[in-house]
């Protein structure tokens, strides 16, 4: 036990104490007399502020620093805090106070009243806290973005399909009642033309769904850039001819690096737009060897682009005004090319001269014409190989049906496996090659085998259940809502390849979009 006379020596032991303790906190801290006039410091605090105009001198006021910091090179800019009615009174204007440095460091302050009527200011170091706070932020605002772009493009699709069918409905009454042979080939040419713009709305949404899951991986290869401007002319004369326009796609001998289906898909958003929009005249297609880069030009006497309206354009669903009358577009055919030549490192170059027409270009690497794949088989069936490695059961009896659904599932780059029998399920099973990842199923199958019933007996014998599609031609409201009770999505024969794609991408990648599954 000390004696009394060792008081003294205990009282300058606590102060020392808490003088290190002063100087050891890693945050800054000052203290400040009852008016909020500088009175002590740590060596933290000192650090942080030091090189301020004045100094940090004794008698200083929380205003006057906040002034000296505002006006230094130090400071980003500061956050007042928000304001509470029900809280407590604030201790000097920097109580609350958020400082953001151009050394990225973030501080807080938080004041708290002392013995004598003093006050202490903290200087909390939050960069991490703020960091991750302005990243969430950042994702949440993206995700609200992606939710308001997946809402206007529900209304633009549900808009724009809602035309063609229509018509599609119109038509075919018109052709059930036609009484000529001619008005039945009209009226089937004008249900063609309708399932067309169709099938292209549905095509871009498969386009963005994949792009927005990041899907698309280019595949880059030497070829002749020939081979895409043959199909650009195969795919598009047609059309042209139609509206009596003339399309020259020049020839050219020179061989590319690209991927091969990507770039096609992006030249053909060029050259339909072209066609589009262009009433009287021409389109023309060639190329320019600029250096090391091959550029593919599209041109067309169409209506032209106003210079306001040349960035706009590559936006998603944007359709300049007085342009949209007879021509089903949803807005997307620039934006997803856009993001393809993204994908494939290719720059876009747009001229345009209002009521002369426009040019657009792709900058292309050239390649070695000795290492081109003269004989490599097409692919833009793939389209960026969103289904590419996959395995799907098909369970048809139908030989033909079967064999038909099976190379256009090949043609997706899928692999294919089938069950020959339907009476032994786990050794149908087990002798496959490989666990499907998807199973199309026809409803009803020999020897009066519902399809519905073999898939639940496969997914009772896998570890993992496999999403099924069922197909059937019986149009019978209550079969149709009991295969959907129990789960499965329904197509109808005959089925189409555009729906079959866009459903089995949902399945698989987005099965919050099939009401079935959800």
């Amino acid at each position: 036990m000390p004696a009394a006379g060792d008081a003294d020596a205990i009282g300058d032991g606590t102060q020392g104490s808490r003088a290190r303790a002063f100087e050891a906190l890693g945050h800054g801290l000052a203290v400040w007399s009852g008016d909020l006039k500088l009175v002590t410091f740590n060596a933290a605090f000192a650090r942080r502020f030091a090189g301020l105009a004045g100094g940090l001198a004794p008698g200083l006021s929380q205003r006057a620093l906040i002034e000296a910091i505002e006006g230094s090179s130090q400071l980003v800019h500061s956050v007042p805090p928000e304001a509470d009615p029900g809280g407590p009174p604030r201790l000097g204007p920097l109580d609350g106070l958020t400082l953001i440095f151009t050394d990225s460091q973030v501080l807080r302050v938080e004041c708290r009243a002392i013995a004598g009527g003093e006050v202490s200011s903290l200087f909390i170091d939050i960069t991490e806290y703020w960091r991750i706070q302005r990243a969430l932020e950042r994702s949440r605002d993206t995700a609200a973005a992606a939710d308001q772009s997946k809402s206007r493009f529900l209304r633009a699709a549900n808009h724009d399909l809602r035309q063609p069918l229509a018509s599609l409905k119109i038509l075919i009454y018109s052709c059930l009642s036609a009484t000529s042979e001619q008005e039945r080939i009209e009226a089937l040419h004008a249900m063609d033309v309708s399932a067309s713009i169709m099938e292209d709305l549905l095509g871009a949404l498969l386009n963005i769904g994949q792009l927005d899951a990041g899907k698309v991986a280019a595949r880059i290869q030497t070829f002749q850039v020939a081979t895409v401007l043959d199909r650009l002319r195969i795919q598009f004369a047609h059309l042209a001819r139609e509206k009596g326009i003339d399309l020259r796609i020049l020839p050219s001998k020179h061989a590319i690096e690209s991927d091969r289906a990507l770039l096609e898909r992006v030249l053909s958003n060029f050259v339909g737009n072209a066609i589009r929009y262009t009433d009287i005249g021409r389109v023309l297609v060639g190329c320019r060897r600029h250096g090391k880069t091959l550029r593919i030009e599209v041109h067309d006497t169409g209506c032209g682009i106003a210079p306001a309206h040349r960035e706009k354009i590559f936006e998603e669903f944007f359709r300049v005004g007085g342009q949209q009358s007879g021509r089903h577009s949803l807005g997307l055919g620039l934006n997803i090319a856009r993001r393809l030549a993204d994908v494939l490192g290719h720059r876009i170059t747009l001229e345009s001269t209002p009521g002369k027409g426009s040019m657009f270009a792709l900058d292309v690497p050239l390649g070695d014409v000795w290492r081109s794949n003269v004989g490599e088989p097409e692919i833009n069936e793939k389209i960026g190989g969103e289904f590419t490695g996959l395995c799907c059961l098909v369970l048809e009896d139908d030989h033909h049906l079967r064999d038909a659904l099976m190379t256009l599932l090949r043609r997706w780059g899928i692999n294919v496996e089938i069950f020959d029998a339907f009476d032994d399920i786990p050794a149908a099973l087990k002798a496959l090659e490989r666990t499907p990842d998807i199973i199309i199923t026809d409803y009803r199958l020999r020897g009066g085998v519902h399809g519905t019933e073999i898939v639940h007996q496969i997914n009772d014998l896998l570890e993992l259940p496999c999403p099924a599609i069922v197909v059937t031609a019986d149009t019978s409201p209550d079969l149709i809502a009991d295969i959907r009770r129990q789960g499965f999505p329904v197509m109808i024969k005959p089925v189409s390849p555009p729906g079959l794609r866009v459903i089995m991408h949902n399945v698989l990648f987005e099965p919050e979009l099939v009401p079935e599954l959800s």
